[in-house]
């Protein structure tokens, strides 16, 4: 009798009381929406994308404080034509745990994370670091699939990057900002936008 194997044909995954639906809509940015400076209150997160997986490490820690959060997610589209609603599952970790995950071969992403209330909803607003430094993408989360739907982009954004697969966090992880920006040029994702009246 042969030995039984896991395949990615024969693996389902079950509905599960610790994932959740998370429904966001995804932006890209020139830079930080006026009102808001470097300077504010953020949170420093790196991410660590395992390898061939859908699994991520994440550390979140609050500069004002020292303060880390780390947490063991997977994170997937359960619709690969609709990146807006996505199945997450979090652990979260100690400081043993953390290292001793950290030994898998992982492509990493460091960003600031801003909140930012407009229009009495609240965005979060990533500037990235390192190789992806001059990307700053902004994410607003909804509780109901109407209220996504009926959302309208806000003004400081420069085009809807929600379904673009390029500027999922996986996928992020293995480019440059120059590969972004050769990507943007060639897809046409930004139009000119017509000048202000005087």
């Amino acid at each position: 009798m042969g030995v039984a194997k896991l395949t990615d044909q024969n693996t389902i995954v079950p509905d599960s009381k610790y994932a959740r639906v998370e429904r966001e809509r995804r932006y890209l940015l020139q830079d930080l929406p006026e009102g808001l400076t470097r300077a504010d209150h953020h949170l420093q997160i790196t991410d660590n994308y395992i390898t061939g997986t859908r699994l991520r490490l994440r550390k979140v820690r609050d500069p004002k404080t020292n303060k880390w959060v780390v947490k063991f997610t997977q994170k997937f589209a359960a619709d690969p034509e609709n990146l807006s609603r996505t199945i997450i599952t979090n652990t979260y970790l100690n400081a043993t745990e953390a290292e001793t995950l950290s030994i898998f071969e992982a492509n990493e992403i460091r960003k600031n994370r801003y909140p930012f209330e407009f229009e009495g909803r609240r965005f979060s607003i990533d500037m990235f670091l390192g190789d992806l430094f001059g990307l700053v993408l902004a994410e607003v989360g909804f509780e109901t699939d109407e209220e996504m739907h009926e959302f309208t982009e806000p003004p400081f954004a420069i085009a809807e990057v929600t379904n673009n697969e390029l500027f999922s966090g996986g996928r992020l992880s293995e480019l440059t900002f120059d590969d972004i920006r050769k990507e943007i040029a060639q897809s046409g994702l930004v139009r000119a936008r017509p000048a202000p009246c005087q």
